[in-house]
């Protein structure tokens, strides 16, 4: 546990009762060993001429012994029990004191007012009150018996009743703070229950983050590091003796950086703690307002860019439906010129064919607006069972004739037959559109034409496959991670939403969208869709 001085213990009231239990038998055996020594020490005159001497001395052994025994036993058992066997024996044994020696009758009273308050402060109100009245009882009894039996008192009527008097006043206000201080406890341990029940809470919180967390006292020394926090260490720097980490050893770009913080300096750029790890951002925070325990927390960049990246992509949903009303518009007036064009009869069939891949554009435009409205809507797809090699082909005819390839290559690698697949038609070919581009504008060797293949296949196991592959330079094994992410991208002029849509648009379709490195040089990008048994079975 992390702050262990917070734990409650279930037996700090029982072990404060025990603890005034123990003075309470050892003032007992003081009581009884004074009484041994007032009969058999060399000033007799100290308990003055005994009624009963024989009896006198057995008494005083007696209770010697019962005192001791009650010493010893007091650490077991219950608290209670010890208590009221201890003041019974104190009563009965006191009074039978004060029968057998009357000149000391009125010092052993006045002793027993502690053995009566002490029982009231270790037992509850009613019996601490009961036994007050059972002290003022029996001194009320050796009165009588005095009287009437040996015709000589050992205490006069008022000082019975002064004592009596004593008896009750001192048990009641022992009693109410013996009250008082079980109550005390009693919220003590409760208050202490649950502030050991929010410390683990805690500690689970702060070992749960995926913060790091590290309290770096003022010699740099790491008291505390949450699981964030140890990932990011691993086993960097040995532990002393004492099982304590220096920060400078573990983290020296960060013991730099607090240093500087200590010096009011304050840099707030990103730092690598290791090669294998996350980049992080240090802030630093006082403990206490004069202490030089510092608080750090080390703050994942990867997770900072993912929550930007998801509020960009939000903002990005709400501006798309602004803008397709704006895209939708000059589209539609496109197409109606284009139609109207395709109505003259004097335009060329030469230029009809140019027209034709106007309106196709236009139309292929305007599939692009919705799909990317609908994958901000997260409308779902519309998957039809289609024949992926007609429908390959078909794409690279109408990729060949909408955009010139110059010295390029593109071919459609088809299998004879049909190759079955369920996909939505225009997702899919706004899905080839851009893994194609892609190929073509950095699948290609320095100084050398991109050859580009679109082959479909089958996986063996009744899935079909679409691969884009090119004989490129390959992408590199650090931007492997990143491809399909939003907004990354490697060129000036990308906006790296190509390859996050397109694997969007595939698992719209229930596909799935991958890159396949090449041994031989080059990349793939393959598609995994459904095939009509598999749909079936879903």
């Amino acid at each position: 546990m992390l702050f262990p001085h917070l734990a409650p213990d279930a037996t700090d009231a029982d072990r404060a009762l025990r603890r005034e239990l123990y003075f309470f038998t050892l003032y007992r055996v003081f009581e009884a060993a004074l009484l041994v020594f007032a009969l058999f020490g060399p000033l007799p005159e100290l308990a003055g001429d005994a009624r009963h001497p024989v009896f006198a001395r057995a008494l005083s052994l007696t209770y010697l012994f019962v005192s001791v025994t009650l010493f010893l036993l007091g650490h077991r058992g219950d608290v209670r029990v010890h208590t009221v066997v201890g003041v019974a024996a104190d009563l009965s044994l006191g009074i039978l004191a004060i029968h057998a020696l009357p000149h000391s009758g009125a010092s052993i009273a006045l002793m027993l007012a502690f053995n009566v308050g002490a029982a009231a402060l270790l037992l509850r109100t009613r019996y601490g009150v009961a036994v007050a009245g059972l002290a003022a009882a029996g001194l009320a009894g050796e009165l009588a018996w005095s009287r009437v039996v040996d015709d000589a008192t050992s205490l006069t009527l008022g000082q019975l009743i002064f004592t009596s008097t004593a008896y009750l006043a001192l048990a009641g206000l022992t009693s109410t703070l013996g009250r008082q201080l079980r109550e005390g406890y009693s919220l003590a341990e409760s208050r202490g229950a649950e502030a050991a029940q929010l410390t683990e809470v805690n500690e689970l919180i702060i070992r749960r983050m995926r913060t790091g967390v590290l309290l770096v006292d003022g010699q740099d020394n790491i008291r505390l590091a949450n699981e964030a926090a140890s990932l990011l260490m691993g086993d960097a720097g040995d532990a002393d003796a004492h099982g304590v980490r220096h920060l400078g050893l573990a983290m020296p770009e960060l013991a730099r950086r607090l240093k500087q913080w200590r010096a009011g300096d304050t840099e707030s750029s990103p730092m690598l703690i290791a090669p294998d790890q996350p980049e992080v951002v240090p802030r630093f925070t006082r403990l206490l307002a004069n202490s030089d325990q510092v608080l750090i927390f080390l703050d994942d960049t990867a997770l900072a860019a993912r929550r930007a990246e998801s509020l960009t992509l939000a903002t990005l949903g709400r501006f798309s439906a602004s803008l397709a009303h704006e895209i939708r518009n000059p589209l539609a007036a496109i197409n109606y010129a284009v139609q109207l064009l395709e109505e003259s009869p004097d335009i060329p069939t030469a230029d009809r064919r140019l027209l034709e891949i106007i309106r196709q554009q236009g139309s292929r435009m305007n599939g692009i607006v919705e799909n990317v409205l609908g994958l901000a809507r997260r409308e779902h797809a519309k998957p039809e069972h289609v024949d992926l090699g007609e429908l390959v082909r078909q794409f690279v005819e109408d990729y060949r004739q909408g955009h010139p390839l110059e010295g390029d290559t593109l071919q459609a690698l088809t299998p004879k037959g049909t190759t079955p697949g369920l996909i939505d038609p225009r997702q899919l070919q706004q899905v080839l559109t851009v893994l194609v581009y892609n190929a073509l504008t950095y699948g290609r060797m320095p100084g050398e034409p991109a050859r580009v293949n679109v082959r479909v296949a089958d996986d063996g196991s009744g899935q079909p496959l679409i691969e884009v592959l090119d004989r490129g330079p390959g992408i590199p094994e650090r931007v492997q991670n990143n491809l399909f992410r939003p907004f990354f991208t490697t060129s000036s002029h990308g906006t790296g939403l190509g390859l996050y849509i397109a694997r969007e648009l595939c698992r719209a379709n229930q596909a799935s969208l991958d890159y396949v490195p090449v041994p031989g040089g080059g990349a793939c990008f393959r598609l995994r869709l459904q095939g009509p048994a598999i749909a079936r079975r879903a």
